[in-house]
């Protein structure tokens, strides 16, 4: 039996879970991105300072090596725990940003002409 893909757009409000933390955030969904990533301000609020891997990146800055920690995500009713890259993301219009990563384990289509949706809180 193959699993329903759900469908979502290139905007998503998701439930980020980390410890006792949970807030909810739109995220960008970038099917250009291998890895997923958060704000490292965000990290710091959510607490969670244990470094799982360093990791290096290849972003349109150039080459760096980025922190990464754990954290779950909940898309569209799925949950999904995942390594995040922690980058300065302050001055960009998404704390988070999905990547192929989480996509592939969530089993997603991406329509872009979906509209956003407000997700009630759990």
């Amino acid at each position: 039996m193959v699993k329903e893909r759900k469908i979502i757009g290139c905007r998503e409000v998701v439930l980020l879970k980390c410890r006792n933390y949970k807030k909810n955030f739109v995220a960008r969904i970038d099917t250009g991105a291998r890895t997923s990533s958060m704000d490292i301000k965000l990290a710091t609020e959510l607490k969670n300072n244990r470094i799982v891997k360093v990791k290096h990146i290849r972003s349109a800055n150039g080459v760096s090596l980025r922190p990464t920690i754990e954290a779950t995500v909940i898309i569209a009713g799925e949950e999904i725990t995942s390594n995040f890259t922690l980058a300065d993301r302050s001055h960009m219009k998404y704390k988070i940003l999905i990547g192929r990563d989480i996509l592939r384990q969530g089993k997603f289509l991406i329509d872009p002409s979906k509209p956003l949706k407000k997700a009630a809180r759990r």
